[in-house]
């Protein structure tokens, strides 16, 4: 028996798969899982930048590294609930989030506020490609537009940046 939204039962996928669709249960928020999963990636970037030393562009390297295991998780927690994007599947937020919060000149409280919500923003207005992005298969379509998503936020920044507005 499949299920639809949010719940999956054990039989539908295995636990890595919902860990990491959900983003260690950020997915499960019932006001806003995308938001929720959004600023976990923000705090998570903020503790690594500020106790770690992650310089910015460290976090497109960490988006690039968990990518393939995001698409997959995506994939099958997709096919798990018979929705082609379960609102549970949140990491796509997060690399997208941390593309967004790549294009600061230094990780603080102000900058990842200004990423966090320009990020927001384009992924759910989704200006062209990021909702063309969606049409790609599998779990590749769900990840795909955060990417993009997080791209335009970090154009702004990166622009904002350029003229010193923040």
């Amino acid at each position: 028996m499949k299920s639809t939204g949010n719940a999956v039962s054990r039989n539908e996928a295995s636990l890595p798969a919902v860990l990491v669709a959900s983003w260690f249960g950020c997915g499960y928020s019932p006001f806003a899982p995308g938001s929720v999963g959004s600023a976990a990636a923000c705090l998570i970037a903020l503790a690594l930048a500020h106790y770690g030393g992650w310089p910015q562009w460290r976090f497109v390297v960490l988006a690039a590294v968990l990518l393939p295991p995001a698409v997959w998780a995506a994939r099958r927690m997709a096919r798990a609930t018979s929705n082609p994007d379960p609102p549970l599947v949140v990491v796509d937020e997060v690399l997208g989030q941390w593309v967004a919060l790549a294009a600061l000149p230094a990780l603080r409280w102000r900058g990842a506020l200004a990423a966090f919500l320009l990020f927001r923003f384009f992924d759910i207005v989704k200006p062209p490609p990021v909702r063309q992005a969606e049409l790609l298969p599998g779990g590749w379509g769900i990840v795909a537009d955060d990417l993009a998503a997080g791209c335009y936020a970090a154009l702004v920044l990166w622009l904002a940046g350029c003229f010193n507005l923040y």
